[in-house]
């Protein structure tokens, strides 16, 4: 049976549509809207209907959310009302500590609610019929995943929007998070080098296709055998070309941070992967994060984690606890980058 688009909305993958002004401009004449109204006027609807991969947005449409997550971390009561009467279903088959909590929380600030399931999608009943009684209840799906192939058929299925709280294949709403706190660390995102340290892994696609986007240099150091998926760093490296950004993926763990403003790793064995916990631990052994390593950045670089962490394994306890340490921040900027996500998808 061919595919079939079932989505109520109306955006669909295409050119990116530019952000409309709904409120008078100042030259324009009429009356000025107060600050609080002319914010929430001014959202901006996203032209996909779910965000499954990170190139689901556009670079203006990245930049627009990133603008709105500061926007709502700095006066989150004027949201506090706008998805009010709408609920998100949580499908989660991995287990979460940030990504459920900030969506159930970021639901709640916002007036809305959202309802939570774990365990395996697909196997009571057939995913496609998952998504078509969900569809009905809800106005949103989250899902965190061991498959891509999963939230693609939830996606495909629903008439709601689908949102990849992780696969094996991207994480990018820690992605989201994760160049929220670069900028405002920095004050800027283009031109700054990060540096990943570790697996190739679904974190490193994301931050890799974020992250060059919007202009960074993308280093990453990873052993031999352990490289991202060659058809995402195609993509990464047409996006570099693009927008001016340098890919490198060495595995010389100096090569990568040489000149890196920011520092990441990840565990060395994902959720899944535990059967290979002692070969990748000896894989990586050169790979950890200590202070000598990061030493090999540049003196005001940040360190980053998307947690949980592993302390003595991929990064010592010493970089987790430096002052160059910005892991809560990525933690807190979950809740922000989300709710951001949520409402331009969902408003």
């Amino acid at each position: 049976m061919p595919a079939v688009n079932l989505k109520r909305t109306s955006g669909v993958a295409g050119p990116a549509r530019r952000a409309v002004a709904l409120v008078p401009r100042a030259s324009e004449g009429g009356a000025k809207l107060p600050a609080k109204e002319e914010r929430s006027r001014r959202i901006r609807k996203l032209a996909a209907s779910d965000f499954l991969r990170d190139q689901d947005v556009t670079g203006d449409e990245l930049l627009s959310l990133l603008d709105l997550a500061d926007e709502m971390k700095r006066h989150p009561g004027d949201y506090a009302q706008a998805l009010a009467g709408k609920s998100i279903a949580l499908l989660f088959e991995k287990p979460s500590l940030r990504t459920r909590l900030t969506f159930e929380v970021a639901m709640k600030q916002m007036g809305g609610g959202s309802v939570f399931v774990d365990g395996p999608i697909g196997v009571r009943e057939p995913l496609k019929d998952v998504a078509r009684n969900l569809d009905r209840w809800v106005e949103g799906i989250v899902a965190r995943v061991f498959a891509q192939t999963t939230v693609e058929g939830l996606a495909e299925w629903s008439r709601v929007p689908v949102i990849n709280a992780l696969s094996d294949a991207y994480h990018p709403c820690q992605a989201l998070a994760d160049v929220q706190t670069i900028r405002e660390h920095f004050g800027r995102i283009h031109g700054l080098k990060l540096a990943f340290i570790g697996d190739g892994n679904n974190v490193a696609h994301s931050l890799m296709l974020t992250g060059l986007r919007l202009g960074m240099d993308f280093a990453l150091g990873c052993p031999d055998g352990y490289d991202p998926n060659p058809d995402i760093v195609a993509l990464a490296v047409s996006l570099a070309a693009e927008t001016g950004g340098r890919l490198q993926i060495t595995h010389d763990t100096g090569e990568a941070l040489a000149g890196a403003h920011v520092v990441y790793t990840d565990v060395w064995a994902s959720m899944g992967q535990e059967q290979e916990a002692v070969k990748r631990k000896k894989a990586f052994r050169a790979f950890q994060v200590s202070d000598g390593l990061f030493a090999l950045a540049r003196p005001d670089a940040v360190f980053m984690h998307c947690l949980p962490a592993r302390r003595g394994e991929e990064v010592s306890d010493g970089v987790m606890e430096s002052p160059r340490s910005v892991i809560f921040d990525q933690a807190e900027n979950r809740l922000h980058a989300q709710k951001a996500l949520l409402l331009m998808l969902l408003s």
